[in-house]
């Protein structure tokens, strides 16, 4: 399978997964424009729409691509979804369309509620939950929620590779130096990002072994990110869910 991306908005990626007999399964379309131009241009039939959450930039485009294709949708259940033809749930397991991987249906609420992931290893379609470097906005969700959905992505093999829908990963290794300014890791996947960003390369996916070096959001229980919060709060803190709320907090205002 090969799996590419769609560019959308600003910042925004549409993943397609395409077979060899050239029929595809694209995640989160905000806008349909682009998907249906690069299914001209690659001459692929789209079979089905996989769905992590209900912002628009993730669903937009959902009604005009079911019109053109009559495929099918695949959306959580426990959130409005366009045209969601097959609501799932967390733990279910799902085949989108004939010869394609089968995937898991992992719960990862804090971005929203109801928000899911789809892995098919070694692939985690992860949304807004988890970001290379970064994670979303934890905008309906509690810090327990999110480190617990993030806690399930760290449990994941090592070679996982991490299919997010946003270019965020320059700003946030930004900021994961503020956390951790002496992480040579950091530091080094910073200066390989800003070269790849000059030449218009995409920063994505990214390998969870990568992420457990540097993405902060993924290392809450460790001394160096829990003494930036502390510094940052102006307190102790004993929880790594307090960890979490204080540098979401801070990333909001970075």
């Amino acid at each position: 399978m090969r799996v590419t991306y769609i560019k959308a908005f600003n910042d925004n990626y549409i993943w397609a997964m395409q077979s060899e007999d050239n029929r595809c399964i694209v995640f989160c379309p905000g806008d349909a424009a682009p998907v249906l131009a690069w299914l001209e241009e690659h001459n692929c039939t789209l079979a089905a729409i996989l769905v992590t959450h209900h912002h628009y930039d993730h669903t937009d485009g959902i009604a005009d691509l079911v019109a053109a294709t009559q495929c099918r949708v695949y959306g959580p259940a426990a959130e409005t979804i366009p045209c969601n033809s097959h609501p799932v749930h967390p733990g279910d397991t799902i085949t989108p369309a004939p010869g394609f991987p089968n995937f898991q249906v992992i719960a990862c609420p804090g971005h929203t509620l109801g928000h899911v992931a789809y892995y098919a290893a070694p692939r985690l379609f992860s949304g807004d939950t988890l970001f290379a470097a970064g994670c979303g906005r934890m905008f309906e969700g509690t810090p327990d929620m999110f480190v617990h959905s993030l806690d399930t992505f760290r449990a994941l093999p090592a070679d996982t590779k991490i299919y997010c829908a946003h270019e965020y990963t320059a700003a946030n290794l930004e900021f994961a130096l503020a956390v951790e300014p002496d992480n040579q890791d950091i530091q080094e996947r910073a200066a390989l990002v800003a070269k790849q960003r000059s030449n218009q390369e995409a920063t994505v996916p990214s390998l969870l072994s990568i992420e457990l070096k540097t993405n902060p959001f993924l290392r809450t229980h460790l001394p160096s990110v829990q003494k930036a919060a502390e510094q940052r709060a102006g307190r102790q803190i004993t929880r790594k869910e307090e960890v979490f709320a204080v540098i979401r907090e801070w990333k909001d205002t970075f």
